[in-house]
């Protein structure tokens, strides 16, 4: 039998590309596809991904691998065909898209830690005739066997704490083979310390059956299958999928959840821990020890239930049969470093080769989701009503423009939502409240000059934050101190202009100090544990009155909940992105549907400055469908996904002049290959299904010092898309002066 004399070793690089190294006599059984090794590249040693073997290479002079780093394939053949798809959907090097299957603890080298565990291996009866027989002479020996008899297992050192043994004693028992020295896994276990109450399935609604069927019937085919459960708020989609995954490990089989925030995850962790044993977290809020110690317990086949964010869709599971992805529209799923991934889109392949279902969950399904029921490629079940047929809030709109014309000035709570607290609060009902924008003031100017305070490297307003009494950017994070005077004109008009959390933080607690008052966003949760303890706080009835971001907007069930303030509908409204209309919609939906899960009922005030937009009216009278078509008018006429598909291409460089110079000829470069591609693509640049929009300066045009502009390539296939892409993928390789990016299905368009 000839062994192959070459591998086919992938870099993470952004080259979509296969390097041939010589396999040394030395690693002929040792290098396998799917395991990692070391290599020479350049004057580097860097770590490559085994992807092929080969007799055949087409190049003379050929490098030895100088490692193999696994003992056996860290990567399966189905986890390398979706990296395939990745590399070529987004236009990423195939080693960028292997890296993301391996946390970096992982790729570091940390390993799951085993420690010696002393265990009987005797049946119960001899030991019990041994313990009697040498209880006399050997009281010590005796007694280990007794008390590894009642425990099962023990460390040595605890071993001895318990018999006042000695090693001497544990190697004649061994040698006589009463007990034995094992390695056992363990793990730095999320869980130490907390009791999960095992929890029997609820009685389904009849709703819920109609989709528990379904997706049952649909596992026991294994057939590749998409199903969208679309369900309004507090309709039970989560039980749909506990019910689900029940019939997965029932069937030998396991199951991947991804959520959205990592603030939803306590909450369900509790439910899925409540119903299944063997389940494993990944997420980047875990420490380094507990995501390694995780991701080997799922690769030693430890979990079937695996539940994380983004990242999660690349757990090394086998035997996958079902993938949740819950809140599916969610732009968390979207990756913005390369590879530029969807999770949602990655799930889809995943379980294409794996023969799996995909349960797509939301109350406000993305339009490419929801379109793709409407032509068949997914199924689609509706859960119409709340469980408990509980009515949904009633949401009011409030015109804060009416706020000014009464001679009140700009104000950040109107009169009807204050009176609407302090209601709730007097009955000891709790209060949540959602302003989508972090810090206290937004932007700094001076009432002078008019003077707006921008960060040096971005061009983007500098955003003060009282408590760190600094200016921050939030893009490059840069920090400075709060200037005394006007930088421009030199006055004093220096002020504090509009609101985020920490200005309303403030606000609120002046106007309510009688009520407990928790702050929920990005700088509030930075702690171990802290959206844990938060929201625990918020359940147990110690926090009145929750204010938080985007991340107290979904997933979460507080029956106590009457009352959910919107304190402006408009952060997202007039971005200038095709998609914001859908965000704001979405937001409003999901918000709302925080309140009345409980006997109490709830109601939903929102303040905009727009109170005619269609996304707020739609959201108000929670109309998915009638918002959808809306919207999806909009998109048909523009070919805008979902009828169409873009990517969006971003150059940058400290040098505008540069950059302005390299996008140019990109763009011409994209418009030459549609012209010389002939009949399909040419017709479709004349029906505005196919074309080039752009060079422009980025929305944001100066980040971390560098220039932005970009362009976006629409086309009416992902194939013309493809095609398109594919006459500047060299070009990836950056200069010093230029880098590019390519962003295929861009869900941020700034």
């Amino acid at each position: 039998m000839t062994c192959e004399r070459f591998a086919e070793v992938v870099l993470d690089i952004p080259l979509n590309k296969k390097f041939h190294y010589k396999i040394p006599p030395s690693f002929v059984n040792q290098v396998a596809i799917g395991k990692r090794v070391k290599v020479p590249f350049g004057n580097r040693t860097v770590v490559g991904y085994c992807v092929g073997l080969t007799n055949i290479s087409d190049v003379t002079t050929l490098k030895d691998i100088i490692h193999v780093i696994d003992t056996t394939p860290i990567l399966n053949s189905k986890m390398l065909r979706v990296a395939e798809w990745m590399s070529n959907f987004y236009f990423c090097g195939l080693g960028e898209a292997l890296v993301s299957f391996l946390p970096s603890v992982v790729r570091k080298g940390m390993k799951s830690r085993t420690i010696s565990v002393v265990r009987l291996c005797r049946d119960g009866a001899s030991v019990r005739d041994m313990v009697s027989t040498i209880k006399k002479r050997a009281p010590k020996q005796a007694r280990v066997l007794e008390v590894l008899t009642e425990e099962g297992e023990m460390t040595f050192p605890e071993l001895a704490s318990i018999s006042k043994c000695k090693m001497d004693s544990i190697n004649r028992l061994r040698d006589r083979g009463f007990i034995t020295l094992d390695k056992k896994e363990v793990s730095d276990s999320l869980f130490a310390g907390k009791h999960f109450k095992k929890t029997a399935h609820l009685s389904s609604t009849e709703e819920q059956e109609v989709a528990i069927r379904l997706i049952k019937r649909k596992l026991r085919e294994r057939k590749h299958s998409v199903v969208l459960l679309k369900g309004v708020t507090g309709s039970g989609k989560t039980e749909v999928y506990l019910q689900a995954i029940s019939e997965v490990i029932t069937l030998g089989m396991r199951a991947i959840v991804l959520v959205p925030e990592i603030s939803l995850t306590p909450q369900t962790i509790e439910r899925f821990k409540s119903r299944f044993d063997r389940v494993s977290v990944l997420h980047s809020s875990l420490t380094e020890r507990q995501r390694s110690d995780q991701w080997w317990e799922i690769k030693n086949g430890n979990a079937d239930v695996v539940v994380g964010a983004r990242s999660a869709v690349f757990a090394p599971l086998e035997d996958v049969g079902l993938i949740v992805i819950d809140e599916e529209h969610e732009n968390t799923f979207k990756q913005d470093t390369s590879p530029r991934y969807n999770a949602r889109d990655v799930s889809v392949v995943r379980a294409a080769y794996e023969n799996a279902v995909v349960v797509l969950g939301s109350a406000t399904p993305s339009l490419e989701s929801f379109y793709n029921t409407s032509n068949g490629k997914y199924e689609c079940v509706n859960l119409k009503n709340r469980v408990g047929h509980k009515p949904l809030p009633r949401v009011e709109i409030i015109d804060m423009r009416r706020e000014v014309y009464r001679g009140k000035g700009l104000k950040q709570i109107s009169n009807y939502l204050e009176l609407s607290m302090k209601q709730s609060l007097s009955r000891k009902e709790q209060v949540l409240l959602l302003l989508n924008r972090r810090g206290f003031s937004p932007f700094i100017s001076c009432r002078r000059c008019g003077f707006v305070l921008r960060c040096k490297r971005c061009d983007i307003s500098l955003t003060y934050h009282k408590k760190r009494d600094a200016v921050i950017c939030h893009y490059c994070f840069s920090e400075e101190p709060v200037p005394g005077e006007c930088p421009d004109c030199c006055s004093n008009g220096i002020r504090f202009q509009g609101f985020g959390t920490e200005r309303m933080e403030e606000l609120i607690k002046t106007r309510f100090p009688d009520y407990n008052l928790l702050r929920m966003d990005s700088d509030t949760m930075r702690g171990k544990d802290s959206h844990e303890k938060a929201l625990s706080s918020f359940r147990n009835g110690d926090i009145d009155i929750l204010l938080g971001t985007q991340m107290i907007a979904k997933g979460l069930d507080f029956p106590n909940v009457t009352l959910v303030g919107v304190l402006s509908a408009d952060t997202i409204i007039n971005l200038p992105d095709f998609r914001a209309g859908e965000k704001t919609f979405q937001l409003l939906c999901q918000v709302a549907g925080r309140t009345g899960r409980g006997s109490k009922g709830g109601k939903v005030v929102v303040q905009t400055y727009n109170p005619e937009h269609y996304s707020i009216t739609h959201a108000a009278s929670h109309d998915y469908d009638g918002f959808a078509k809306k919207e999806l008018e909009y998109r048909k006429q523009l070919y805008y996904p979902p009828y169409g598909r873009l990517a969006r291409v971003v150059l940058r460089g400290k040098n505008d002049q540069d950059v302005k110079e390299k996008i140019s000829k990109i763009a011409e470069k994209l418009m030459k290959a549609i012209k010389l591609s002939g009949g399909p693509l040419l017709s479709g640049l004349h029906k505005n299904k196919i074309g080039v929009l752009g060079p422009a300066p980025a929305p944001i045009v100066k980040v971390k010092d560098n220039y932005r502009w970009h362009l976006i390539v629409k086309a009416d296939s992902f194939n013309n898309l493809h095609t398109i892409l594919k006459s500047i993928e060299n070009e990836k390789r950056n200069s010093k002066k230029v880098q590019m990016m390519i962003d295929v299905d861009p869900y941020m368009l700034i």
